[in-house]
């Protein structure tokens, strides 16, 4: 039983390149599956012929290969096999294999402990109560006459069937960690892109918005400044006529006045023209006010914009859920 549960963990650690032992150092591939190091780099040299080696200076950016289990395409980096990573489990199940292996069973056979109350007896029965190998004296008259024993051989080769079936569980649950390990690895990477992506999408959405924003709010300043200008135009013209009108008054006031100086009477006649200043006068006087800009003419509220609903809007801006 021994020997059929240490050829099982042996066809676990046998490399499907040279068909041997894994060597050290053990790579493992990112489908899981192992190779020895050597045995990687003459796959990998044979598939990348015009590879350099690592201590060239003139290092290429990588290869690939596939695995010879699965026919997994491998992509490799600068680095060549020497950047996968190393294996230490199967290396040091290795190292206790070889070190098991290397002690024949006929050799511990005729290794026999003697027992310590009984120093002419040799252990050959194990005590199933008290988990501890034992003489057959002590299980008829000694400590252990009570308990329930079984014989030495038997318990040790179910013992190291156990170990090899536990060593050999613990090589296919690492296998299946470093899958899951894996696949988490590569959900961590697809959700870092979608978020980049996302990121990217969201902030051109908004740079849209912001443009609507910036050629809506120039639109309204190009419309309010047409009508302040259009509004100035106009009162600057009513301006430009009453204060010609207020020039041209002043002026016959003051000659009106200088009239009104002239002592003779004969003098004041010629120069006035008789009663024809009266009535500039009183003409001018007569003009109309009433082109002036009717009451609230100045008045720019009609411009006024609400957006409050709009920013309330915008402040409910969420993601879409069930897109």
């Amino acid at each position: 039983a021994e020997a059929r549960s240490m050829e099982s963990l042996e066809k676990q650690l046998i490399c499907p390149i040279c068909l041997e032992m894994f060597s050290k150092p053990v790579v493992i591939l990112p489908c899981q599956h192992n190779l020895c190091r050597k045995c990687a780099n003459d796959v990998f040299q044979a598939s990348n012929p015009l590879w350099q080696s690592r201590g060239s200076s003139a290092v290429p950016s990588g290869g690939r290969f596939r695995c010879p289990s699965c026919r997994h395409e491998v992509v490799l980096d600068r680095h060549g096999v020497y950047g996968l990573q190393r294996n230490l489990l199967v290396e040091n199940i290795i190292d206790i294999y070889k070190q098991e292996s290397a002690r024949p069973l006929h050799a511990k056979a005729e290794q026999h402990l003697m027992c310590e109350e009984h120093e002419d007896e040799r252990i050959n029965i194990y005590c199933l109560r008290c988990e501890a190998p034992t003489c057959s004296l002590c299980k008829v008259f000694g400590a252990h006459k009570d308990c329930e024993v079984a014989p030495l051989p038997a318990v040790y080769q179910r013992q190291k069937s156990e170990l090899s079936d536990g060593i050999a569980m613990l090589v296919a649950g690492n296998d299946r960690i470093q899958a899951i390990i894996t696949q988490m690895e590569e959900i961590c990477r697809t959700i870092e892109e979608n978020g980049r992506r996302q990121k990217q999408h969201l902030g051109l959405r908004f740079d849209s918005l912001y443009s609507i924003l910036e050629e809506r709010k120039k639109e309204l300043l190009q419309s309010l400044a047409r009508e302040q200008e259009a509004k100035v135009q106009r009162v600057r013209g009513l301006i430009r006529q009453y204060g010609d009108h207020l020039e041209a008054s002043s002026k016959l006031v003051e000659s009106a006045i200088q009239a009104m100086e002239e002592p003779q009477m004969a003098v004041y006649l010629q120069v006035s023209h008789g009663a024809l200043p009266a009535r500039r006068i009183v003409d001018m006087s007569k003009v109309s006010m009433s082109s002036r800009p009717e009451p609230g003419y100045e008045n720019m509220d009609h411009f006024s914009i609400n957006v409050d609903y709009v920013a309330e809007m915008l402040r409910t801006i969420e993601f879409q859920t069930g897109a």
